[in-house]
């Protein structure tokens, strides 16, 4: 398929929203095995990668999960798993997957949709530092 790090977990987030750039940020410092690669679901790779998933479009204002060869997660199922990957105490975040799916999902769909509201929008995505620009995709 594209030409993405089969190594790497990829994660989609949204590139205009302050939360979500905090939420990157926040794994980037965290990712003491650097596991994850980001890209923005805006970009021409996002779309590409969440067409060639099959992913519905009503869920792409969600945080996806993107394992190359092996799966895929989207909502808190994604946030889930990517804290199962962090070091610190994120890790211990999953155990809230002892609650129900569907439950998780209501609390993060409340939060997904208020998110602009709270926490503000850019007008455009995040561009990387040099530092960080091995970190996300084009």
């Amino acid at each position: 398929m594209l030409n993405i790090p089969k190594d790497k977990k990829i994660i989609l987030f949204d590139g205009v929203c302050n939360l979500c750039d905090s939420a990157v940020q926040m794994i980037i410092k965290h990712d003491s095995k650097d596991v994850f690669r980001f890209v923005a679901l805006q970009s021409d790779l996002g779309q590409k990668i969440i067409k060639h998933l099959g992913i519905e479009t009503q869920k792409t204002d969600s945080i996806i999960l993107y394992q190359p060869g092996f799966a895929y997660y989207y909502k808190s199922e994604a946030a889930l798993e990517i804290a199962k990957n962090l070091s610190g105490l994120f890790y211990f975040a999953a155990i809230f997957s002892i609650f129900p799916i569907a439950f998780n999902n209501y609390i993060y769909d409340y939060i997904a949709k208020n998110r602009y509201k709270w926490y503000g929008k850019k007008e455009t995505c995040l561009i990387p530092t040099k530092e960080l620009q091995g970190k996300f995709l084009e």
